[in-house]
């Protein structure tokens, strides 16, 4: 039988939500020698035992960019299969706001970042859930939080 869990984090990490001319997304390359090497994606990990989800989401901001969080959203949740565990692994996915426009420290996990606008991240990102939920977070996020329901989704 099929298992199904909720193992791992996405991120958006954000800089300047709800500013249309300033506003970017930190989009990442994946280096070689690890999983999907050469692929552009947000922030992505593993919630690790007796973690929270947001927990783990801001653990893996800091590890994969270096960046601190200074708000973090729960936006949705992203569904898919891992055939080599024979599971539906479900990322929690939350947007995190950053201030500042520091680079970011990666990790040996990536070689390269870019903070991009919308349209750039929309060409840019590798995979198709992931641009789709953007669209999502820069909704949410339009006015720069998360409006008339910040008290629902604003997790710190």
């Amino acid at each position: 039988m099929t298992g199904i869990r909720a193992g791992v984090v996405d991120v958006f990490v954000l800089h300047a939500p709800g500013d249309a001319v300033r506003q970017r997304l930190l989009v990442m390359r994946r280096a070689h020698g690890v999983r999907s090497p050469g692929a552009f994606e947000i922030v992505h990990g593993r919630v690790e035992a007796g973690e929270t989800p947001e927990a783990a989401a801001l653990r893996e901001v800091l590890e994969e960019t270096g960046l601190t969080v200074s708000r973090l959203y729960s936006v949705t949740c992203n569904p898919f299969y891992l055939h080599q565990t024979n599971t539906v692994e479900v990322a929690v996915v939350f947007a995190a706001i950053v201030d500042g426009t520091n680079d970011p420290v990666l990790s040996a996990e990536h070689d390269a970042a870019e903070w991009l606008t919308k349209e750039q991240a929309l060409d840019r990102l590798t995979w198709p859930r992931t641009r789709s939920i953007l669209g999502d977070v820069l909704h949410l996020l339009r006015t720069g939080d998360a409006g008339s329901v910040e008290d629902v989704l604003r997790v710190i």
